[in-house]
Order: C-alpha cells, then structure tokens, then sequence
C-alpha cells in the first residue's frame, strides 16, 4: 500500500477540499482569487522595501502594480484562450469566467512586461531597475498563486503511485483517464521550484548590496527568467493539460526561449559592457 506523504505530516489524504472557501448568498469567495489577491499585496510590500534598499521611491512601485495588474491578468487569461480556443469557442461566456482558473503565466510574464516597459518610459526610470525590484516578489507570488490550481484540481500531471501523489475527484480528470484516482501534483513542484528561486534572487539582492557579488542593475531579472524558465520545462513534461501548438508543448517552448533570452541579456550586461550602473545599496539600515 502506498501512504500518501501529506497522511504521514498531517494526518488527512493530500486531496483538495474544493474551489469555494465560503458562500454568502450571491457573494462567493474562492481559493484562487484569494490566493491571487494576497500574492499581490505580499509582492507590493516585498518590492517597496526592495525599492528603499536600491534608493528608488517605492510609491513608484505602487503605481507600478497597478499598471502590472492591469497588463498581466488580461494577458494571461487571453494566452490561455486563444491557446484553448475551441473549448471556448463553444461556451464564449466563460471566457471572463477567470475565478475557474485558466490563466497563463506566460501570458501574464508578457503583459506585465509590456506594461513595465511603457511604465519606465512614461516614469523616465530604467526598466531594468523596476525589473530587478519586481523579480522576486514575481516569483514568491507563483509560488503562492500555483496552490489555486490544488484548490481547482487542476494542472496536474501524469497517474502516479508515488508517496505524494495527489487525489483528483472523478469530476476533474481527463475521459482517457478516469479509471486512475492518483496524479503528479504537478503544482507543488512548480510551487517548490519557485520558492528555491525566490531564495536565490532574494539573497543575491541582500548580497549585492554589499558588493560581494558585484552585481549590475538587470541581473535579478535576467537570473529570474533563466532560473523559473529551466523548471518549468522539466516540470511542463509532467502535465497532461498542456498547452499545445501541434505536437509541441508551448511551455516547454516559451521556457526554452526565455532561458535563451536570459543567457544573451547576462551577456549583454556583462561581456558587452554596456552603461548600465552596478546595484548601489541604500544607507538606510531598516
């Protein structure tokens, strides 16, 4: 008999215990948002205090999340759709329906992006500054936003029989598989992955405000997009509800691209020697 690990640490089958957290006559409050809205002010307050020790004015950052909220959830929700077009086609009404999951981190990478860099230049700061400030509170807050999927039963992976294998109730599993009762928590390790690369970025910011490393303004970013990038193309062969573009997985793709992006960008910092200024610590000591 295999013994699931969360009965073993908790005393209880590792199964969700659904989508919905409580209802109130027409007010329904759910995991995923909740988990969604408390990565967001988790990730404002970690960015601020970044800001100060960088000498940035962290109301810039407030500002920021606004616009980075506006890019990036619409963004994310559209690549999923557009990705998975002939299921919603059929049923456009649940198109905003984005409190049932469906969104796309590489979406929301894209247009939170997109809406940073036009932030910059309306600000006049550099978008590699805001970046680096970004980077870790974006990770932390994948790291806690993946645990909608646990509550959705969704995004997880192949049948398995491993000790932390993770429950799916017959309504959420695939027709193919429906005789099989136990997945690969395919968010949990996409969870853990992005906590380890938060501990990365966030002490090699602490670190280089001392200058040991000596670390140019970009490089948290750059390592951000490498290091979630290399996990998420292991993790991404896992799945069975990729996103597809014919036999390819578009994960796995935009994940090799943007390691491939990360590794010209360091290079570009580094061996071109281009003006960007070294990370300056503040004198504050808070």
């Amino acid at each position: 008999m295999v013994l699931d690990i969360s009965t073993l640490l908790l005393g209880f089958q590792f199964t969700s215990p659904g989508p919905i957290i409580v209802e109130i006559g027409p007010i329904t409050l759910r995991w995923y948002g909740l988990l969604i809205a408390t990565a967001v002010l988790i990730g404002v307050s970690l960015s601020q205090y970044l800001a100060k020790r960088r000498n940035v004015n962290p109301e810039l950052i407030s500002d920021l999340s606004i616009w980075l909220v506006i890019g990036a959830i619409p963004a994310a929700r559209l690549y999923y759709v557009l990705f998975q077009w002939s299921e919603y086609s059929q049923q456009p009404g649940r198109i905003i329906a984005i409190w049932q999951g469906g969104i796309a981190i590489h979406g929301a990478m894209i247009g939170g992006t997109l809406a940073a860099l036009i932030f910059a230049k309306v600000n006049q700061i550099s978008f590699w500054q805001l970046a680096d400030l970004v980077s870790p509170a974006l990770i932390l807050g994948q790291a806690i936003g993946r645990w909608g999927n646990f509550f959705n039963s969704e995004a997880f992976g192949r049948p398995t029989d491993l000790p932390w294998k993770l429950y799916i109730p017959p309504v959420n599993r695939p027709p193919a598989l429906a005789n099989f009762e136990y997945f690969h928590p395919t968010f949990l390790y996409e969870s853990l992955w992005n906590f380890i690369v938060f501990a990365l970025l966030i002490t090699l910011f602490f670190r280089s405000l001392s200058g040991k490393p000596r670390l140019r303004v970009g490089t948290l970013f750059l390592t951000y997009l490498m290091a979630y990038s290399c996990g998420r193309v292991w993790i991404e062969g896992f799945r069975i509800d990729s996103l597809m573009l014919g036999p390819l997985r578009i994960a796995q793709v935009v994940s090799l691209s943007g390691i491939l992006i990360g590794l010209a960008g360091l290079g570009w910092l580094y061996l071109m020697k281009r003006p960007l200024p070294d990370v300056v610590a503040s004198p504050q000591t808070d």
